[in-house]
């Protein structure tokens, strides 16, 4: 009985062993985790510069906000000289209400339509820079920007559809400047919260930290 008993024993200890070094090779052998990106993850850093558009847009507003305050102006200059470009003059007479809504709605909107370019450019040529080189970066591309809104594209498009150009004349140059400046640099600051970090299997990472 015994005999038999020690015999029954074995065999369950072979099993267990046996399950032991399945499972042990199972973690050994290399993770199959899909599919991960390759070099450069193109649609990731164009969804976070989606997302970080609308803060770097955010900022710049609200830095129109407390300059139109300080200078004596509607808060929402900024927001009436661009409404002129679907509502002409009649846009500069308004104080508040819908229209003024929804244009920040779509000055916001605007902002996350840029940050998509202008966030690819950043993680692409400027990842191995130091903060204070992306910055300078940023800001020449938002320099850059504003010379092709302005006078690129507003100082002539504007008059072409609408008969004036109120964007270009009603807002003094170093105004436009300093927005753009802003939402640039929103956008480099906040870079870092951007970036792709692949995700590791913990079986992964207990073998390299092992």
């Amino acid at each position: 009985m015994q005999k038999h008993d020690r015999s029954g024993k074995l065999q369950r200890l072979q099993e267990l062993q046996r399950q032991v070094q399945e499972l042990e090779s199972e973690l050994t052998e290399p993770a199959q985790d899909g599919w991960r990106a390759g070099e450069y993850y193109t649609a990731y850093y164009a969804t976070t510069g989606f997302m970080l558009g609308m803060f770097g847009a955010a900022t710049s507003l609200l830095f129109n906000v407390v300059g139109s305050l300080l200078v004596g102006q509607h808060p929402l200059q900024l927001i009436k000289v661009y409404l002129t470009f679907p509502l002409k003059e009649r846009a500069l007479e308004m104080d508040s209400g819908l229209a003024l809504a929804i244009g920040c709605c779509l000055y916001l909107g605007t902002g996350m339509l840029l940050g998509i370019p202008f966030y690819l450019i950043l993680t692409r040529y400027t990842s191995r820079m130091t903060w204070l080189s992306r910055l300078v970066v940023a800001c020449l591309l938002s320099a850059a920007l504003w010379i092709l809104n302005f006078y690129g594209i507003l100082s002539w498009l504007q008059p072409l559809l609408f008969g004036g150009n109120w964007i270009v004349e009603r807002i003094p140059w170093w105004v436009g400047l300093c927005t753009h400046l802003v939402f640039g640099g929103t956008l480099a600051l906040l870079y870092p919260l951007g970036l792709y970090v692949p995700y590791r299997p913990q079986v992964e990472h207990d073998r390299s930290g092992s």
